[in-house]
């Protein structure tokens, strides 16, 4: 078992590599939505869109799957061996579970995502039993701190679905073929964390804490926190297509884009973090370190925009949207504290906190409640930022005294 000073390094080195692998990733991800953007025309980009959302949603089980492996391993490492075979147990069937469900919901998402093609529709559920597997398989990794293993999964999700999504579109544009290549680079993680992890382990010491049914329950819980900061950090574009005119909305969406980039941009930090706040002697250690790393970034990002807006439109749509040129430091506020937000609401994961997420879940009402009594999309950015700031300090507060009651103990 490694000692607190040595996991703290641990969290310190493991940052780069996988800063890079998601780097890659996201750059690969990113670019595979150009090139659909430009193959496909928008009828076909605009359905493929659709479908990539409905993805997104269904990775909420795929993320709940990773939160619970890593902070059970990080918490108790005494039982890796069984919490390894539990975890790969609950997500072959999460997964078969759900691509079930998706298949009978084929019908209705055909009809609501308006594909006029049921096999479309049906690929969906094919494309989630890769995607909700890996979700166990890099959770395992991350909560043994195997960074390297865990980088090599996060590059396998990007590059084989900019290189497969990409022939097939050039072979045959449609949505389908570009769902189809989303789904076989889907497999090659998949492959990766089967080989990492193909050893057998001694069984160890048992537990009943460990068994199938409390591992169903803690992902489902985790899995329902983390829907509740997707629904948290999205439903503002939505409220801004029913408060605003469709021109200021746009404006809104385009300024997003930048809020998005700081959300996603510290994610590594997210993930090397969450094992040392899933352990009591390294909890508030390495939330602090790590809200100071997220703060930094997102303050750089902040700051650039502030000072250089014309090169920051760049990055957000080019001069159709100069007319946020002066909002997008505000933007780029709100990115930080989503950001810093997020890793909040996984150090709530870490303690197993659940009450703590009903806060979330209160934000998002508030959000939406006032966010419709505004006419101005400078109105309705305010309001996003003040609530979601306000959260962000309930939460510090709580996670701060929790964290110091449990070390002092």
């Amino acid at each position: 078992m490694l000692s607190r000073s040595g996991r703290l390094g641990s969290l310190l080195s493991g940052g780069g590599s996988i800063a890079v692998a998601m780097g890659i990733m996201n750059v690969a991800t990113y670019g595979f939505t150009m090139i659909a953007a430009r193959l496909l025309g928008p009828q076909s980009y605009g359905a493929l869109a659709a479908l990539m959302a409905t993805l997104l949603v269904i990775t909420v089980l795929q993320l709940g799957l990773q939160a619970t492996a890593a902070r059970r391993i990080s918490a108790e490492p005494e039982h890796v061996a069984q919490i390894e075979r539990t975890i790969l147990g609950v997500t072959y069937r999460a997964a078969l579970a759900l691509a079930v469900l998706l298949l009978v919901l084929a019908p209705l998402v055909n009809r609501l995502l308006r594909l006029d093609s049921l096999p479309t529709a049906a690929l969906v559920a094919v494309a989630s039993v890769p995607f909700t597997i890996m979700g166990g398989q890099a959770g395992i990794l991350q909560g043994e701190r195997r960074w390297a293993a865990l980088s090599v999964l996060y590059v396998l999700s990007g590059v084989p679905r900019l290189v497969i999504g990409t022939a097939l579109i050039w072979w045959q544009p449609s949505e389908t073929s570009a769902l189809l290549g989303t789904a076989l680079g889907a497999v090659a993680p998949v492959v990766a964390g089967w080989w990492f992890l193909r050893r057998a382990r001694d069984p160890g010491l048992g537990s009943e804490t460990h068994g199938f049914r409390r591992v169903i329950f803690e992902t489902a819980r985790n899995s329902q926190a983390l829907f509740a900061f997707f629904a948290l950090s999205n439903v503002d574009v939505i409220v801004a297509r029913n408060v605003l005119p469709s021109h200021d909305a746009g404006l809104y969406a385009g300024g997003l884009i930048l809020t998005k980039a700081v959300l996603f941009l510290p994610q590594f930090v997210v993930v090397v973090a969450f094992p040392s706040m899933s352990t009591i002697a390294e909890r508030r250690r390495a939330l602090t370190l790590s809200l100071v790393s997220v703060l930094g970034i997102g303050a750089a990002v902040t700051l650039g925009a502030a000072v250089l807006p014309q090169l920051a439109l760049v990055f957000v749509g080019g001069q159709d949207y100069t007319e946020i040129s002066d909002n997008l430091a505000a933007f780029a506020v709100l990115g930080t504290v989503l950001s810093m937000l997020q890793l909040l609401v996984y150090s709530v994961l870490a303690r197993q906190a659940h009450r703590s997420v009903l806060l979330v879940w209160l934000a998002l009402v508030v959000v939406v409640g006032l966010g419709l009594l505004t006419s101005e999309f400078e109105q309705l950015l305010a309001v996003v930022i003040a609530v979601d700031s306000a959260l962000f300090a309930v939460l510090l507060v709580l996670s701060l005294q929790r964290t110091r009651v449990i070390t002092e103990a």
